[in-house]
């Protein structure tokens, strides 16, 4: 079954408007994993604006599942990265300023550079994901980088799903067979919610891991975090 990941930067952003630590990140991060989730997902930026670098190191120690941080990854990142060694880090190419994840990599013209990347993060032995729009060629480049993982950036999936769901996933179903033929383990995240989850999972092979935090704390706010966690666990499980 697809693994669920939950993003908690929601959560930071949430405790950082009040100051203080209400909520608790970390205890949160435990909450999810005792509620079900697969994995806790944290995406630190430059200004700390949510997850801050030190909720990094907090949550390596007490995080029992899959701890993936990503990010842009600048000399700070890397360091933070190469201290924590978390499971996982996903290289995601953020300007400093950017509200929210909003496109892949050029993996093939950034290749030198991402082969360096790739090759720092596994010398440490975290497993390394590169965040790539749902373009074949895209994903092949990943590959010759040396990424064990692409993670398909699934925005557009969610902006054309509602009006057509056919369309929306076709360029997503090529590329999931591109990382096959690559050998390339596959994640998906971005805007991925309890209305396209489901349809997402069933049309996408290999499907390891998907990521969410908007949407999911969005839902908590009605259902509780316990019940949407459940819920979207859920949505996994249908085509299983």
């Amino acid at each position: 079954m697809t693994k669920l990941s939950v993003n908690i930067n929601k959560v930071a952003t949430l405790r950082n408007a009040r100051g203080g630590n209400v909520p608790n990140v970390v205890q949160v991060a435990q909450d999810c994993e005792r509620f079900g989730a697969q994995g806790i997902t944290v995406h630190p930026r430059p200004d700390e604006r949510h997850i801050t670098y030190q909720d990094c190191l907090d949550l390596k120690k007490v995080v029992t599942t899959e701890f993936n941080i990503e990010g842009n990854p600048d000399e700070r990142f890397i360091r933070l990265v190469s201290e924590v060694v978390p499971d996982q880090v996903t290289l995601v190419p953020d300007a400093p300023d950017a509200i929210t994840s909003n496109a892949g990599w050029d993996t093939i013209r950034q290749e030198a550079h991402l082969k360096d990347l790739v090759q720092q993060f596994k010398a440490i032995g975290s497993r390394v994901s590169i965040f790539v729009d749902a373009d074949p060629k895209m994903v092949e480049g990943a590959m010759k980088v040396g990424a064990d993982r692409v993670e398909l950036y699934t925005e557009p999936y969610a902006d054309d799903y509602p009006t057509s769901p056919e369309k929306a996933i076709e360029a997503f179903y090529q590329s999931a067979l591109k990382a096959k033929e690559c050998g390339l383990g596959l994640n998906a995240g971005h805007d991925l919610s309890l209305e396209n989850l489901a349809y997402f999972q069933k049309h996408i092979p290999n499907l390891l891991e998907v990521s969410i935090g908007h949407a999911l704390i969005c839902d908590a706010l009605y259902y509780g975090l316990e019940n949407t966690i459940q819920m979207y666990l859920r949505q996994l499980s249908v085509n299983g």
